[in-house]
């Protein structure tokens, strides 16, 4: 994998922070279709022409004290809601407010990155991403991916991995 550096017009937090880590990555971009109907990380693995389970969606959670975490799962699965509050240590959480998600994490939906969040908050990553050779995740806007080695994801986001995908 080779490292590209984005053009100036491309250039978002998420991207930075790779940068800043020295994290090797490679930037993906396609036209999104504000029409298509499909989930953003459906239509990131349509445009770009890669199987399902290697694109990966970022859903926010609220904590039981008001505090997010993201979920990090295949796009060709669901998040797991139960797992994912075992996996961080509380009883519940329940999907976040879209505003409260954009306004916390700097991103739009579908565009929400686990990485350069304005508030980082907490990140579980499903256990199924260790067993690929790299993912897929929002380069911090809609239309924009990065791809990375998962174990290199892990370490940029500092995250949690743990089986939090349902089919």
């Amino acid at each position: 994998m080779t490292r590209k550096k984005p053009a100036p017009t491309a250039s978002t937090p998420a991207l930075r922070a790779l940068e800043r880590a020295g994290v090797e990555h490679e930037v993906l971009e396609y036209e999104h279709d504000e029409r298509s109907g499909r989930g953003f990380g459906e239509e990131a693995a349509e445009k770009l022409g890669l199987d399902a389970t290697v694109v990966f969606k970022t859903l926010m959670v609220t904590l039981p004290d008001d505090s997010l975490a993201a979920g990090v799962v295949p796009v060709a699965g669901t998040l797991d809601l139960r797992a994912l509050a075992s996996a961080l240590g509380v009883k519940k959480v329940a999907m976040a407010e879209p505003a409260l998600a954009q306004r916390r994490t700097g991103y739009v939906l579908g565009g929400i990155s686990p990485m350069g969040q304005r508030h980082q908050a907490a990140v579980v990553i499903d256990s199924s991403a260790l067993a690929l050779d790299h993912v897929l995740v929002s380069g911090g806007r809609r239309g924009l991916d990065v791809r990375l080695a998962p174990q290199d994801l892990v370490t940029v986001t500092q995250a949690r991995v743990a089986p939090i995908a349902a089919p």
